[in-house]
């Protein structure tokens, strides 16, 4: 398996210093949030995406994926989800990025049957375009679908390469699912994994890796029994917790937690 982290743990951070973090404390990968906030985002013109491409080609570290914000079974219109997705596709092609997250985002005023169906129609449209890019789109375990056995009710009725899931190891440990079911559930779409750690159900401040009470160790066994090669992506939710110790200082020690628990699951 191959190690990334998100930049939500650096928040604001220029895209050379976030390179030059993830060479320096060896991790493969870094996927970016792709917000107005931030360095990178839908808006950039072309010369800003030739840049941030150039700068993770030269570097040889990988861009992961574009962590955006859209809510795929949100009660808004298709057209302007379908738009806001196309154009996180379109900026994930330019940079050379192989995935995109996008959220469930339903809201308490819909049936599970409307989210569903409404998730799945606009991904389904999505997938063509996301195809014609070579960009994968991945439904985040999050929000109003946070356990795998809720997002396979949207991706199963998409059934299209292009489109597949993102497991977030909090959200389906909130949502009272166990590692081995929400293996099960995601293998046939997964496209790699969120890992973190926190205190507990009640208090979601971001903690070192193996600080905290989620199942990280059970997580990298069921993938590594399971022969799963893919990616770990840590996300350290700094951005909505100012109390938060600072990632870069954190970074060499969650990649060492990471590797002993492959080892240990090996």
């Amino acid at each position: 398996m191959k190690f990334a982290f998100s930049t939500l743990g650096v928040p604001g951070l220029p895209v050379p210093e976030v390179v030059r973090l993830a060479t320096a404390h060896g991790y493969h990968g870094v996927e970016l949030r792709a917000h107005p906030e931030e360095p990178v985002h839908p808006a950039l013109g072309p010369g800003e995406r030739s840049a941030v491409a150039d700068a993770f080609q030269d570097s040889g570290v990988e861009l992961l994926g574009l962590a955006g914000y859209v809510g795929v079974a949100a009660p808004d219109d298709d057209a302007s989800v379908l738009a806001e997705l196309r154009a996180l596709v379109d900026l994930a092609r330019d940079l050379g990025a192989p995935h995109v997250r996008v959220f469930p985002g339903a809201s308490p005023e819909q049936s599970a049957e409307e989210a569903d169906a409404t998730a799945a129609r606009r991904l389904g449209d999505a997938a063509r375009h996301a195809a014609d890019a070579g960009v994968r789109i991945l439904l985040e375990t999050h929000d109003s679908h946070r356990t795998g056995a809720a997002a396979i009710r949207v991706l199963g009725p998409v059934g299209h390469g292009s489109v597949g899931a993102l497991w977030d190891v909090m959200h389906t440990w909130l949502g009272g699912e166990q590692p081995s079911e929400t293996y099960a559930a995601l293998s046939p779409y997964l496209g790699y994994v969120q890992v973190k750690d926190i205190a507990s159900a009640d208090d979601t401040t971001p903690l070192p890796l193996g600080a905290g009470v989620l199942p990280l160790a059970e997580c990298v066994e069921v993938l590594s029994r399971h022969g799963w090669d893919g990616w770990l992506c840590w996300e350290y939710e700094k951005r909505w917790y100012d109390a938060a110790a600072p990632l870069p200082g954190l970074l060499d020690a969650g990649r060492e937690h990471l590797a002993r628990l492959l080892n240990e699951s090996a």
